[in-house]
């Protein structure tokens, strides 16, 4: 008589949250002002990218943070303001002419520059978000691939650089609305991409995007 196996059932997977274990493991080597660093706005087809460099106090870690993408616009807007009342933080942008003029990928990297140099404190170590490190950094740093969902720095700095630069495309919004940069932030979706054939291209669009460019007169 054949045996009868019960259908395996699928293991509910474990939900990666980011902790302070990189950077307790820093801390025991000896270096003490670490800074997480995060972007935000590669991808829109308008506005900056917007960087941020946060060093946390290993005795006063705010509860919930995570992944700026994970959270809801109201917690993310809460974190917010618990972050900038009780971290050492500071930002960086790379504006819309300086990602047409030295593409996405380095102008991500001069706001992540900007944003250490504007930290108020010497950073003796840096967790950066990514696979690749920005030049001149003024530390030692390594790379996290996904670092905003591992490291609890990387994870703070998400959350403010998100919530500074949705501030700022919802006040663009408001001399530009027809694009829905309010909601959208700027990435090309149906309603951004409606404004566009209707109403042509701004001062805040990244003319070296694709999409952006067969909207210039001459494409």
């Amino acid at each position: 008589m054949a045996t009868r196996h019960r259908p395996r059932t699928k293991q509910k997977e474990r939900k990666l949250v980011p902790n302070f274990s990189l950077e307790q493991t820093l801390l025991a080597q000896g270096y003490q002002n670490i800074a997480g660093v995060d972007e935000v706005g590669r991808g829109p087809w308008a506005g900056p990218v917007v960087a941020c460099a946060v060093v946390l106090n290993p005795l006063q870690l705010p509860e919930g943070i995570d992944d700026s993408k994970k959270l809801s616009a109201a917690k993310r807007e809460s974190l917010y303001e618990t972050l900038t009342q009780t971290t050492t933080w500071a930002l960086g942008e790379a504006s819309v002419a300086e990602i047409d003029t030295y593409n996405i990928r380095n102008a991500t990297f001069l706001a992540m520059q900007r944003a250490l140099a504007n930290l108020p404190q010497q950073t003796d170590y840096a967790l950066v978000d990514g696979n690749a490190l920005p030049q001149d950094i003024p530390c030692p740093a390594q790379t996290v691939i996904k670092g905003d969902g591992k490291s609890l720095s990387i994870a703070a700095a998400s959350i403010i650089a998100k919530v500074t630069r949705d501030r700022l495309m919802g006040k663009l919004h408001e001399e530009y609305p027809h694009f829905g940069w309010h909601t959208n932030a700027g990435y090309g979706t149906k309603t951004h991409q409606e404004g566009l054939a209707q109403h042509g291209i701004t001062p805040h669009h990244r003319t070296s995007f694709k999409p952006i460019k067969e909207h210039l007169p001459n494409a």
